[in-house]
């Protein structure tokens, strides 16, 4: 079989590597050809920030291919060899010293964390977290005693300064809003997570911007926009991430926030298909473009492009899934809720264990559970009814979750 009859996939992440697998279920007889800039097998990024982060776990357990999968899969690796352009005319994509046809390319580049350009933002001990060689130069500086400053009360920010504080860290968390994850889950279920940290000795100190980071040769601390300055031998920038669009728009690919894509996960050229952080795609259940930054979408995204590159031409309709854990604290969300108008809880934000639903109008758009198990997919079938539902029957702890939709969904 020639090689303009493969399959190259650009981006060695989860979401490159479950594009190979998708392809292969699909049926795809073909070469495959995974392309990484990294030099490491294709691996998660979850626990980055978590297991390997706080010495529990070491690189091989944030492997998705570990030995033998690409034997397994047929897939032939070429990693550490950034992809330089892609030509869609000829159908081709450029690497250092070499050229790869393609049938179909898949593209899942992933996305690049945001460094402000503030003074000392390229000061010594100041860091981001998104590669595997980032989480372990940061794991080496997390040592007892040592003072963090994550910048940052998003996802990120929060499970970073969870795990520094678990690795003996004294750690502060700043953030722009009242509470961590505000924007996200609100501020009564941001305020439950600002207590948590808080009780296992984070400092919070969220409101005032970050004006610049303190020193000469290496960072001292983290000037705050009031004129207070927090002492810190360690700054962990966790402002979140931009979609890494460069190869797709010097393509000439349609992108805004990511690269535009139907249902079925093609772009405006029908043999270039995305997966994971770049896609900006038609979803069926919201009626307009989503793009999504969480492992759930890297892993299912990139199993349903490789298999619509493979032929299956099957929509992609799950819901975003992600999941947090922080301490003791485990969080499994599914929905799309920006923006909601309402949070509805079942269960007690006391004991920590609870179910928080998002409303907008009145309609489930979003849900968190939180320490309880085994109800996502019921909050999954709630997002999914699209419709008006009783807040008595949701808040009531006696209700089964699998009788959500029958009980309290109303009928038209």
């Amino acid at each position: 079989m020639d090689e303009k009859d493969a399959i190259v996939i650009v981006g060695g992440g989860l979401a490159g590597a479950k594009a190979a697998e998708g392809a292969r279920e699909a049926g795809w007889e073909g070469p495959i050809r995974l392309v990484g800039a990294e030099p490491y097998l294709p691996y998660e990024r979850p626990p980055l920030s978590k297991g390997l982060l706080q010495g529990a776990d070491g690189p091989q357990a944030a492997l998705v291919a570990k030995d033998g999968w690409a034997t397994a899969n047929r897939v032939e690796l070429l990693l550490g060899a950034p992809a330089e352009a892609i030509d869609p005319g000829r159908r081709t994509v450029r690497l250092a010293g070499a050229e790869l046809r393609y049938a179909k390319l898949v593209l899942a580049t992933g996305a690049t964390p945001v460094r402000p350009s503030m003074p000392g933002a390229e000061l010594d001990g100041v860091l981001l977290l998104r590669s595997l060689d980032d989480a372990l130069a940061l794991r080496d500086r997390l040592m007892p005693g040592a003072r963090v400053a994550v910048v940052g009360a998003s996802w990120i920010g929060a499970e970073v300064a969870a795990s520094a504080r678990q690795r003996g860290a004294e750690v502060t968390l700043l953030g722009r809003g009242s509470v961590p994850l505000e924007h996200a889950l609100g501020t009564e279920i941001g305020g439950f997570y600002g207590r948590v940290h808080a009780d296992h000795g984070v400092t919070l100190r969220l409101g005032p911007d970050v004006a610049g980071i303190e020193g000469s040769d290496r960072a001292t601390g983290v000037r705050l926009a009031d004129g207070e300055t927090v002492p810190a031998d360690v700054v962990v920038l966790g402002l979140g991430v931009r979609p890494s669009l460069g190869l797709a728009q010097a393509a000439g690919l349609a992108a805004d926030d990511g690269v535009l894509a139907d249902a079925r996960l093609t772009t405006s050229d029908p043999d270039v298909l995305v997966a994971g952080d770049i896609a900006s795609h038609d979803h069926p259940l919201f009626h307009g473009r989503v793009r999504v930054e969480h492992w759930g979408n890297a892993l299912n995204q990139g199993l349903a492009a490789g298999a619509n590159a493979a032929g299956a031409d099957r929509p992609y309709e799950l819901l975003p899934y992600f999941f947090s854990d922080q301490y003791d604290v485990g969080m499994e969300y599914s929905g799309w809720p920006t923006p909601f108008d309402e949070v509805l809880v079942r269960g007690s934000l006391d004991n920590g264990e609870f179910v928080a639903f998002q409303l907008r109008d009145g309609v489930v758009v979003g849900g968190a559970n939180v320490n309880v198990w085994d109800v996502n997919e019921h909050v999954q079938d709630l997002v999914r009814a699209a419709r008006p539902v009783r807040r008595d029957v949701l808040a009531d702890p006696g209700v089964d979750p699998a009788d959500w939709v029958r009980l309290a969904v109303e009928a038209d």
